[in-house]
């Protein structure tokens, strides 16, 4: 079955940096759109950036652009999520997510994992 699971969160100071992983498994990587959302306590799950198949299109939230960078190896079955300058308010669990489109909207994505801790806090 279709698996993804992330990996690289933590704890971090604000202005730290952290990179997320996501492997994926039982499914042809290449042919799906990547995505990362995440989840703040007491909200709903928001859009923070996605990649196209072949990682030549890419597109963030206004609030994570020029700080965090996704992208992915088609080689390795894994996306990525680069993370700096992080922010208090970057603090959330963040998931990723695959699907047949390039889409913000969650319900759009087929396919997810299971969640990653990302904490900034000094």
């Amino acid at each position: 079955q279709v698996q993804l699971v992330e990996s690289g969160g933590g704890l971090v100071q604000p202005g730290g940096s952290l990179r997320l992983s996501c492997a994926a498994s039982g499914l042809t990587f290449s042919s799906y759109a990547m995505a990362w959302f995440r989840q703040a306590p007491g909200k709903e799950r928001e859009f923070v950036a996605h990649i196209s198949r072949g990682g030549g299109s890419t597109k963030y939230v206004d609030s994570v652009k020029g700080r965090f960078t996704i992208s992915r190896d088609n080689a390795k079955n894994t996306v990525y999520l680069q993370m700096n300058s992080l922010k208090p308010e970057d603090t959330a669990v963040y998931y990723c997510a695959a699907g047949r489109w390039l889409a913000t909207t969650a319900t759009m994505y087929d396919y997810w994992g299971q969640g990653t801790q990302v904490t900034v806090s000094s």
